[in-house]
Parts: structure tokens; sequence; C-alpha cells
């Protein structure tokens, strides 16, 4: 609409920025930007990484709104206001979308605007509950929105600046570690182990894999961490599972007795993320330990667990 309104020499006669307190010293952090999204899509051509400042869980936000008003026009309004919002946005149905913050500061009075005006705002230790998560059915943002309310059937000013918001835990009381076998009937037998079942976002993997019985030539193992991200409720659930991390682990064909050590940093991939289970009944994002064993036919064997992912110290740029 903005650009319509140009073209038609109808463009808004003023423009709004958004400068937040401490903006130069504040830790920042990457983040996908989708302003669209598809069911079952990998990202977007119009997706783009923003770093947006970093916000804890009770931290105030504050800042000014300056709106500047263009040469020899001036702007009548109804008003301008700002909100602190947090939303979560389902990409493939927009109407299941769903705000559960909401504040708002009233920062003018209806009048005209002819010159150049600051306006100071605060939401003081504002609750923000939740993670900022972009992933590929459904994010969840935290923003401030200003607004000028102007006439009747003319569009409102609008001006969205976007936040990043983290929380950190503290290590489980139980991190028990996983062991599991895989086995094919007077073919193959083996057992593998990993330290723990639960993970920091910078932590290792570490673990062995035992071959107790091998009969089939096998080419190569691999070990892969899988995301399953599921959007909606009850029959509106959408599911997408990615491959976020993949290691190799051998290459070759095992002999029986043979012991494989496996590591894995998690700190080298940038899509993980810790794990949410029922975010406000919207989403959850889990992580599955996928051991892979493939033959010289190209046929694959694998056994899988599920792990448990936490932060446990700020993801900063």
């Amino acid at each position: 609409m903005d650009a319509a309104l140009g073209l038609l020499g109808l463009g808004f006669p003023c423009e709004i920025s958004v400068d937040l307190d401490d903006a130069s010293t504040r830790r920042y952090v990457n983040q996908n930007q989708s302003s669209s999204g598809v069911h079952g899509g990998a990202k977007q051509p119009n997706d783009k990484v923003e770093a947006l400042p970093l916000y804890t869980e009770d931290e105030t936000v504050a800042g000014r709104v300056t709106i500047s008003i263009k040469d020899g026009k001036e702007l009548q309004h109804r008003g301008v206001k700002v909100e602190f919002i947090g939303s979560i946005e389902m990409l493939y149905d927009r109407e299941n979308s769903q705000e559960f913050t909401s504040l708002v500061r009233h920062l003018d009075d209806p009048g005209t605007l002819t010159k150049q005006s600051q306006y100071a705002f605060q939401f003081t230790n504002v609750e923000k509950t939740f993670d900022t998560y972009s992933g590929i059915n459904v994010r969840l943002r935290y923003f401030l929105r200003v607004t000028v309310l102007r006439a009747q059937y003319t569009p409102d000013v609008v001006k969205e600046v976007d936040i990043c918001v983290q929380h950190c835990d503290q290590d489980p009381n139980a991190n028990s570690p996983i062991r599991m076998e895989v086995g094919i009937e007077d073919a193959l037998h083996i057992e593998f182990e990993y330290n723990k079942s639960k993970f920091h976002l910078r932590d290792v993997v570490i673990g062995k894999v035992y071959f107790l019985l091998v009969r089939i030539n096998l080419k190569r193992m691999e070990v892969e961490i899988r995301k399953r991200e599921s959007a909606g409720s009850g029959a509106n659930v959408y599911n997408e599972t990615d491959t976020v991390m993949k290691f190799e682990v051998m290459d070759g064909a095992p002999v029986r007795g043979e012991s494989i050590p496996v590591r894995m940093f998690l700190s080298a991939c940038k899509a993980l993320t810790p794990t949410y289970r029922s975010v406000n009944q919207k989403f959850s994002v889990k992580y599955y330990l996928n051991l892979v064993l493939v033959d010289e036919d190209d046929r694959r064997y694998f056994k899988q667990h599920e792990i448990s992912i936490w932060r446990a110290d700020f993801e900063t740029l």
C-alpha cells in the first residue's frame, strides 16, 4: 500500500524511527525474519536475516520514538501510540495466529504535527515468557509497533521493530546416559551408548558404538540430529522434520569386536534451538539423535532416541 500511495503522490507525510535504550552496548542475535510462510516449504526467497537486540525474561524495554515530518507538510492525527506485542504467527494459517502479550503506551493526544517530535516510552519489567523462535511453519516474535492514527478512511502510519528474547536454563538434575541395541537376526548386532541424553547448545555429544556381530557388508556409519517442528493442534497439526546436523563416524566395513568413538560438537550447528514443548499450546520443537548404518547396497539401518537441548548461556553475535 505504501508503494501505491507513493506512485499517486499521496505517500505518508512522515517517517517513524525507534531508538532503543542502550542500543550501542546491547548484545545482538541473528534472527531469520520470514515475511511469508508456506506449509512444507524451505526458507523463502524474501526471508531475511536481521541482527536483533537481545532482551532477557523480565528486562525493561524502553527507548524513544521520533516522528519526522516531511518538508512543507503537516500531519493531522487522532493520537500516537506504541505497543509491546508478543505473538505466535502460524505462517500456514494466519487466522490461527495469536497475540499472547499486548501492552499499550499512549504517546500523544489528537492534534497536528508540523515538525519533528520525539516521545520517550518504557515498558517496565515486561514479562517475556517464551523464547523468540523462527521456524518453517511458525514464528514467535516480540516487537514494538508505533502507530500514528489518522483520519477515517486514511491509512495509519505504522512502524514495527523486532527484538529477540532468550531464556537460560539451569543444568538438569537428572541426565541419564543413552544405551540402545540395534540388531538384525544372525546378521548384525551392535550396541551404542552416549554419555547423556540432555545437552546444551554448545555441548559435545560423546559416545561409542560396539560391533558384536557383523555379517553384512557395511559401507559407512553416521550420527545425525533431526529436528521435528509441530505447529497447530488437534487435526490441524503440521509436522516438519529436518536433519540439522550429520557426522560420519565410520567409513568402511567394521569387524566383530570393534569399538568406534563418537564425538559431535553441537556448537557447529547454527540451526539448533532449545527443545520447546507445547509453547502456549501452539507449537513444539523436539530433537532426535539417530545412528545410521549404510550397507554396500545403500540400504539404511537406523535407531533413534529423543534428546533434550537447553540453553546454558545467551547465544549472541
